[in-house]
């Protein structure tokens, strides 16, 4: 046998050791757990509970509660540090196993099983419709029914920053003009009352599970408003009642014998705190935010920083007063939109009110149980 057969055979043995060998660890990588458990899967309530047992009876108990995106932080902050105390405090944050997407309410329903919430975690949520179907979707017999689930009432936080009567403070704090030139409440209020009969419709729909007929693209459509003039804020209104009246024309004879249950909700959801004055408050946040409050901020802060400009150069004595002036005023400004977001006049409102009972009730119940 020459050198290269011996070379040969050599290599065949090794290469069969060595498939042999690889077969081996394949077989024995399938037996390995493809995910090891990780601690963050066992965030519970209970877990919170036991880890607070390990410090001082005199520490504090912490609360986690969990919010749905970096947005809804300050918002929940706010309202929660005022139950803080000797014995409980709160912290605020996303819930950790999520990824860096922002997927709302669904992302925080489906990274917290309802089962782990307690007396140490709770959630947050922005109620959306599930407040108004009640109990009409699994979601909404979640939030509706779970005590560990503290919701806005109003579709979202967006609504609380666009409440009505704190808008003239958001254009004085936007322009360091007092000046009062726009009624916002009342135009809130007659806005409300147009879209009122079409929300109702919105509603129905969602309530029978049908989001196609009549979706919420398609009634924001509607209900934006479009042109606005300050001299005349009426044509907008009566723009938008065209436009919604148009709809209602449409939906009614396409949908006659349902007349009757979508004027039903009305005593229904009366006791939920709507009324026709207040749909604003029920209707998507972010619609509300751009496509009506905003379209109406704009052009009031716009009149009032041109009339302080005015004032300054009426006042200035000289060119150069005047340039410095209007560089230290326009320096001073903030973005309406920025201060609408920070925005927190709105603790008078009866959905915040809702909010403190429910966080006031939850820990008295708890306090009770650890007697």
């Amino acid at each position: 046998m020459n050198s290269n057969s011996v070379k040969s055979n050599t290599d065949r043995k090794y290469y069969s050791a060595y498939s042999s060998l690889r077969k081996d660890e394949v077989r024995s990588d399938r037996n390995k757990p493809q995910h090891p458990a990780r601690l963050v899967d066992s965030l519970t309530s209970s877990y919170f509970s036991a880890a607070h047992k390990l410090y001082s009876k005199k520490a504090r108990r912490r609360i986690i509660a969990y919010v749905e995106s970096y947005d809804d932080v300050a918002f929940w902050r706010t309202l929660l540090e005022e139950f803080e105390d000797d014995e409980h405090y709160f912290q605020v944050m996303l819930p950790s196993a999520t990824s860096l997407a922002k997927g709302k309410k669904m992302v925080l329903m489906n990274t917290l099983n309802t089962s782990e919430l307690g007396k140490s975690l709770i959630a947050c949520v922005d109620s959306d419709y599930d407040f108004l179907l009640q109990g009409a979707t699994n979601t909404s017999r979640k939030i509706n029914r779970n005590k560990y689930i503290f919701q806005t009432y109003t579709y979202a936080i967006e609504n609380y920053h666009c409440f009505a009567e704190s808008l003239h403070e958001v254009c004085v704090q936007a322009t360091l003009n007092d000046r009062f030139i726009f009624d916002f409440n009342a135009y809130l209020k007659r806005y409300s009352e147009i879209v009122y009969p079409l929300f109702l419709w919105n509603v129905w729909f969602y309530r029978e599970k049908d989001t196609y007929t009549f979706p919420m693209y398609d009634f924001h459509t509607c209900t934006s408003l479009r042109e606005i003039s300050l001299r005349h804020p009426e044509n907008s209104l009566e723009a938008l009642q065209r436009r919604v009246d148009q709809k209602l024309f449409e939906l009614k004879k396409r949908f006659s014998l349902n007349i009757n249950d979508v004027n039903g909700l009305q005593t229904e959801l009366k006791n939920l705190g709507l009324v026709p004055e207040t749909t604003y408050l029920y209707m998507q946040g972010h619609h509300v935010m751009d496509n009506v409050v905003m379209k109406l901020l704009i052009p009031v802060c716009t009149v009032l920083r041109r009339e302080r400009e005015q004032e300054i150069k009426r006042l200035a004595g000289h060119d150069e007063q005047f340039r410095n002036e209007l560089t230290c005023y326009q320096n001073s400004q903030i973005s309406v939109e920025i201060m609408l977001k920070k925005n927190v006049a709105y603790k008078r409102l009866l959905h915040y009110e809702w909010l403190r009972q429910d966080i006031q009730g939850y820990l008295s119940k708890e306090d009770k149980s650890n007697i």
